[in-house]
């Protein structure tokens, strides 16, 4: 941009002979002069390489129908030409300067930018719900302006500019696709924009939850560019260099904008003010952004870049990571599983909550909305969002409720779990969240192919997935059955799908007990013991369950559901259960020591198993009970506490029965297969990786800037 600015350009360079009777004002469209003025453009290109330059972008930062609409070019032959012809450009240049020396390789790098609209902020303050455009609308854009990169002979792909994470999804989310549809990939850089010193893109992001929200795509690169200046951005770019593990670049303006909406820094300025990033070991690469020219990228590469070595990419503990707004990072504690649980809230859940189902039906989103806020007041790490009823048109319920919490900071900070026993309405709740999502669910129900292909779909997406313990056969209810049905599974998506072991979570059926038939009896021990089981047997995955289903026959006791809740989750998250779907007050108030232990004793029957007629014991002793108190404050039906004697036990197993001992001669935890990608790496992979490696590459600076000096 800044290139362009340079050459004082009229309406009559921009319309050249193409576009002599077009209908709308071109001047201002930069991205069409690669086709009526490719001289100008070749010559920045070429500047740039000279000052040099290892990257230089293609002039298509909005080569999208999207972003050409408002010049009337948003015809897919317009846009496939704008991208195809400005990739031949930066192209031609990078061969010419890499034949003058083939010890230092150039890139043509194609440019992806974010738009002209926003997918998760609404235009409208009236309407908070309402966008401008869809992501598959975004998607289908992107995706044909990679078709014309390509064909143009781009060696990468840099998505820049990052001012809402969700367009950088759909856009990596297009990529994807793309390679797939091809059969080849190359590098992707992925750069976003923090918009002032609050740290955060202008959706909201912390720049590690933005980071966190495009890992899924493992870029080569990743890095921060445009809206700050150098100094401004120098904590940013260190935050990202200790977070991430894969290369980190930026590519500041030259200082912030003066009243006239220029740029002062001089090339000597800025090179001082970047000269930090490399001493200190935070980058890979360096370039510049507005009010740079080849006279900055010059200063970079010789003070910047050449005395300086690379940084040295870091190994990142792999870890489950979501996100909302803010990063959500889970590190159980090895002594105390309950203590870090994640709290799931469940009452955005239509079988969650009676007031959140009353509200949606009547279309109260502002109501439903106060619920999702008061659950992450309470506590809630996440929030579980499921629209499943036949009242409910689910697909425009799940898009405005998840654009609503977006739009609103309180809950918009925390990850969403998009929960649906419907596949496509997962993905309208997935194409609304810039955060990295938690699907629930999917499983083998309809067998191994829908499987796979629902799990790349989910991939694609960039969530992790709750995997249910269910198959072609039905549910799983034993333990037995519960480990098996997840080991597939875990087979299926580390091998065949390439999911990282840390975005798998299984929910092995948290069935009712207390139903007074026996075969349910055993069903709270058979989930404990397959959690520990499938833990030890599928490596870094992760465990969760629907915790109020254990004790669904008890409903309308609140201090023996709550006890209920309290000693299953101790038990466990002691096995190795790491969240759960709950009411995340109670979950956080009702510590098992402090539950009431004649309640407990009565409780820890049924839920391990220990009499034949527990069951019967715990409704005689719950009939004792006012249905309203906490079970950490019970309180018995009556004036005082009468005396109680429940029946007998019938079958007792004694007191030093430990249905949850681990099991002696356990099988060896099997060897799985590394994931073979189907889609082959281009050449260029390798070159850039070497030259990444051995010292920082230099991006070059702004094309409109350039084009204005004309």
């Amino acid at each position: 941009g800044t290139m362009v600015q340079r050459r004082k350009l009229e309406e009559e360079d921009f319309r050249g002979t193409q576009f002599v009777n077009h209908t709308l004002d071109l001047k201002g469209n930069n991205d069409i002069l690669s086709v009526t003025r490719p001289d100008i453009i070749s010559d920045i290109h070429e500047q740039y390489l000279a000052a040099g330059a290892d990257i230089i972008e293609t002039n298509t930062f909005s080569g999208t129908s999207i972003a050409q609409l408002d010049y009337g070019l948003q015809a897919y032959d317009e846009v496939f030409r704008i991208n195809k012809e400005g990739a031949q450009l930066a192209k031609a240049a990078c061969v010419k300067f890499t034949a003058q020396n083939p010890d230092k390789p150039r890139f043509a790098a194609g440019a992806i930018g974010p738009t002209n609209r926003t997918l998760s902020v609404s235009p409208s303050v009236e309407n908070p719900a309402y966008r401008a455009t869809t992501f598959d609308e975004v998607v289908k854009a992107y995706y044909e302006q990679c078709e014309g990169l390509v064909a143009g002979g781009v060696d990468m792909f840099l998505v820049e500019t990052i001012f809402d994470t969700l367009n950088a999804k759909a856009a990596l989310f297009a990529i994807d696709k793309f390679f797939e549809d091809k059969g080849t990939k190359i590098p992707v850089f992925v750069s976003g924009t923090i918009v002032d010193k609050s740290g955060r893109t202008l959706s909201g992001q912390t720049n590690e939850a933005f980071w966190i929200s495009v890992s899924h795509a493992k870029p080569m690169a990743v890095g921060l560019n445009c809206a700050l200046g150098a100094k401004d951005m120098y904590e940013y770019v260190k935050n990202l260099a200790k977070c991430c593990d894969a290369y980190v670049f930026c590519y500041p303006n030259a200082g912030l904008p003066n009243a006239m909406g220029g740029y002062d820094d001089t090339p000597a300025q800025m090179a001082a003010d970047c000269t930090p990033f490399a001493a200190d070991g935070l980058i890979n690469g360096i370039g510049g952004c507005c009010g740079t020219g080849p006279e900055h990228i010059k200063a970079l590469h010789d003070v910047v870049a050449a005395p300086h070595k690379p940084r040295d990419v870091p190994v990142v503990e792999n870890l489950f990571r979501t996100s909302g707004l803010e990063p959500f990072i889970y590190q159980p504690d090895p002594q105390d599983h309950r203590k870090t649980f994640i709290n799931i809230g469940e009452r955005c859940n239509i079988a969650g909550s009676i007031l959140y189902k009353k509200a949606i039906v009547a279309g109260d989103y502002d109501k439903a909305l106060a619920i999702a806020k008061k659950q992450v007041e309470q506590g809630a790490h996440m929030l579980d969002v499921n629209m499943d009823d036949g009242l409910i048109d689910a697909v425009p319920a799940m898009t405005r409720f998840v654009n609503l919490l977006v739009s609103e900071p309180d809950t918009a900070k925390v990850p969403f779990m998009i929960d649906s026993s419907k596949f496509f309405v997962v993905e309208a709740g997935l194409k609304c969240s810039q955060g990295k999502c938690i699907v629930n669910s999917i499983s083998l129900k309809e067998g191994e192919e829908a499987f796979i292909q629902n799990a790349r779909i989910v991939k694609r997406y960039g969530a992790s997935v709750v995997v249910m313990a269910f198959d072609e056969h039905g549910q799983a209810a034993t333990e037995a059955e519960k480990v098996s049905m997840c080991q597939r599974a875990y087979k299926i998506l580390v091998e065949k799908v390439g999911f990282n072991p840390q975005d798998i979570v299984f929910d092995p059926n948290i069935l009712t007990i207390g139903t007074g038939m026996e075969e349910h009896n055993n069903y709270a021990v058979d989930f404990i013991r397959a959690t520990r089981e499938i833990k030890r047997v599928c490596p870094g995955s992760k465990i969760s369950g629907g915790v109020s289903n254990i004790a669904f026959s008890f409903r309308g006791n609140d201090a023996v559901r709550r006890a209920f809740h309290s000693s299953f989750l101790h038990h466990a998250c002691a096995a190795g259960l790491d969240m759960g779907i709950v009411n995340a007050e109670h979950c956080i108030h009702d510590v098992y020591e402090k539950i009431d232990k004649e309640l407990l004793m009565y409780v820890e029957e049924v839920l391990l198993n220990r009499c034949s007629n527990a069951t019967e014991r715990m409704l005689e002793f719950a009939a004792t009970l006012e249905p309203k108190c906490k079970p950490t404050a019970v309180k018995k039906i009556g004036a005082g506490p009468p005396p109680f004697t429940a029946s007998p036990r019938e079958d007792y197993k004694g007191a030093d029965y430990d249905p949850l001992a681990v099991a002696a001669n356990l099988p060896p935890v099997p060897v799985y297969q590394k994931y073979n990608p189907e889609v082959k790496q281009s050449a260029a992979f390798a070159l850039l990786d070497k030259a990444m490696k051995e010292r920082i590459v230099v991006i070059d600076g702004a094309m409109g800037t350039m084009v204005q000096r004309r």
